[in-house]
Formats: C-alpha cells, sequence, structure tokens
C-alpha cells in the first residue's frame, strides 16, 4: 500500500512565525469572553443528561447548539 503523505518530500518555506503572548493566562481569558460572546453565552442548560448512545448523544448537543435563542 502506497503512503498518502509523501514523508520524505520538504513541507516547503514557513510564511511566518507566531510569538507567544506576554501574559498568556489573560490572553486565553480574553480569548474565552470573546467566544462566549459570540456564541451567545451557554447554549445548554446546565445538569447532568444521560444517553443510551453517543448518536443519540450527538444528535441532541446538535438540537441543542442549533436551537433558536429564546426556545
Amino acid at each position: 500500500m502506497k503512503p498518502i503523505i509523501n514523508l520524505e518530500d520538504h513541507a516547503g518555506k514557513t510564511v511566518g512565525r507566531r510569538t507567544a503572548p506576554a501574559n498568556s493566562l489573560a490572553y486565553g481569558l480574553g480569548l474565552q469572553k470573546s467566544l462566549h460572546q459570540l456564541r451567545g453565552g451557554i447554549p445548554v442548560r446546565r445538569g447532568v443528561y444521560r444517553f443510551h448512545s453517543f448518536e443519540e448523544a450527538d444528535q441532541w448537543m446538535m438540537n441543542a447548539l442549533t436551537r433558536k435563542k429564546g426556545n
């Protein structure tokens, strides 16, 4: 079987490099706050949910995430 990726091939040039933030905790908290504002808060009520299968849990989560706000 032939591999999909040629591991001996050079990856190419690097366009840029990311530098670590000076205060990573503040950066992480700011990122988390931004994501919370974009998503409009927690779309799922807190609590313990039990499902018979992973498929049922995935379907429930997809319905909860795509539900309109206020429903």
